[in-house]
């Protein structure tokens, strides 16, 4: 079950130390506090500006493995066979930013859902990295606990678990009792890691400055889009954010089915969370679910449909459904518990969305294209000529099946090398929905093969389409049901049948 706390080494302990193995870097006066974490590019420009010694030998580290990369693709290019390499190539970055730590470890993460900048191929390798390291030492970690909450360890938890049950890029979790009896999940923050991700955040920025003011043929704003990458982390580096997300999500999708974790505001800080403890069953251990009397099917529905609601009704959503964040609870319900990758859609994004569904069934590929103009993937001054048929290419052999034969990553993977090839900008906002629903159905594919997560969704839609007052959605439907001024009456029925669903 666990073990008394006892903990005096703990309390003596560095507080600075790092990771086992790895250096601490300190953190430069004024760039970040412990009571509010925020990202400042200028702050942190001002801070490490005259510190050559830690950005130097950093930019060392990240820099020399890639180099090592470089010249094997170009050796490679030179005999004439990259093409062959290429998934090799695509491994040896995994492997490169894995070893590179926390901060690598996100951007991979988040350059696996940006088609405009990365390959198809390198997509799909980048899609694999895990965020999983080695734990750092549990003196260090109760040591922590013990500064950020204010009280020794053995007098706020009865018992706590030997050893982490889980370790991440940003922190690890124990289980832990309360003296008052509840069972709770301890998540501690990396004690090094708040410097290490602010140097390499201060580095990566200045690069994508460089790189886009060298290479003309980048069409993203770097910089903007590191800004943005930075923010979000920074967000999630606050445990105290983490805990409102948890309260908000379960106001807003509260339901019988779904569930999050109750937060204990007295044991939770910056760099310490402390939240009820869920027993549950991951989605990907099917012969478990099984055993438990369990309806797998059901609960990826579920997982669905609470997608959809975030994503089309209230504009707040989970952008991390991993297999790690979802768990089946013994009475059926879907838990989730994980809630530092929160992200927001606004309500005019979340109309265009659907927009686009209706001239995607309606096969208007020139509507289609400028749907793109206005959800900001494309420049108002885009020529979209050549755009347009390259999505008709990409969604004809979809749209020759039927909804519920539809594959969403097939479809996706088509679309990536169109937004590859064209001068697309992929928002923020379009990327963590794309990761939100390709883990979804790649969760739901591993409990049944055949599950089509737009099959699923299509419902939703048709129920929105005909019950929202909304003047967007009013405009939606009238292009669906009408052609040329005629009434198709095979659409409605089509519509109310799967509302009706």
């Amino acid at each position: 079950m666990g073990v008394t706390l006892s903990t005096p080494a703990a309390r003596q302990h560095n507080l600075g130390s790092a990771a086992a193995g790895s250096p601490a870097l300190p953190i430069p006066p004024g760039s970040v506090s412990q009571s509010s974490l925020r990202y400042d590019p200028e702050q942190l420009a001002r801070q490490y500006r005259g510190r050559w010694d830690l950005v130097l030998g950093r930019l060392f580290q990240l820099i020399t493995p890639f180099l090592g990369l470089l010249a094997w693709v170009f050796w490679d290019r030179w005999r004439g066979v990259e093409q062959k390499h290429r998934p090799q190539h695509a491994i040896r970055l995994r492997e490169i930013l894995t070893q590179l730590g926390p901060t690598a470890i996100k951007i991979g993460q988040a350059l696996s859902t940006r088609p405009d900048l990365v390959s198809p191929l390198f997509l799909e390798e980048l899609a694999k990295l895990q965020d999983e390291l080695p734990p750092f030492e549990n003196a260090v970690a109760f040591a922590l606990i013990e500064s950020e909450i204010g009280q020794p360890t053995d007098k706020i938890f009865r018992e706590i678990s030997p050893e982490p049950i889980a370790a991440a890029s940003l922190g690890q979790v124990y289980q832990a009792y309360l003296h008052t009896g509840e069972k709770v999940a301890v998540k501690v923050q990396r004690p090094d890691l708040i410097g290490r991700i602010s140097l390499d955040m201060y580095i990566i920025r200045s690069l994508a400055a460089w790189a886009k003011r060298t290479f003309r043929r980048i069409r993203s704003d770097l910089v903007g889009i590191v800004d943005e990458f930075a923010g979000r982390l920074y967000e999630e580096m606050d445990y105290t954010q983490e805990g409102r997300n948890a309260e908000r999500f379960l106001e807003l999708y509260r339901h019988p089915s779904i569930y999050a974790p109750k937060i204990y505001w007295e044991y939770t800080r910056t760099k310490v969370l402390t939240m009820e403890w869920i027993d549950g069953i991951k989605l990907t251990q099917l012969d478990k679910i099984t055993a438990a009397g369990l309806d797998g099917r059901h609960l990826i529905e579920i997982g669905v449909n609470c997608s959809l609601k975030q994503l089309l009704e209230h504009g707040f959503f989970h952008a991390d459904p991993h297999p790690g964040n979802l768990l089946a609870m013994y009475d059926g319900r879907l838990a989730y518990i994980d809630f530092g990758m929160m992200s927001t859609i606004q309500p005019h994004q979340r109309y265009g969305l659907i927009k686009a569904i209706v001239h995607l069934v309606n096969r208007d590929f020139v509507a289609l294209a400028q749907d793109y103009v206005d959800l900001e993937f494309l420049d108002p001054d885009t020529d979209l000529t050549p755009i347009i048929p390259a999505l008709e290419a990409v969604f004809a052999e979809a749209l020759g099946s039927s909804v519920a034969e539809l594959n969403f990553k097939s479809i996706t993977d088509r679309l990536s090398g169109v937004m590859y090839d064209f001068p697309f900008r992929v928002p923020a906002y379009y990327a963590l929905i794309i990761r939100s629903l390709l883990t979804l159905e790649g969760i739901a594919i591993g409990l049944d093969p055949n599950f089509k997560v737009l099959s699923v969704a299509y419902p939703y839609v048709a129920q929105r389409l005909l019950t929202d007052p909304a003047p967007e959605l009013r405009t939606s439907l009238r292009e669906l049901l009408f052609n040329q001024g005629q009434f198709r009456w095979n659409r409605l029925e089509n519509l109310l049948r799967n509302a009706a669903n």
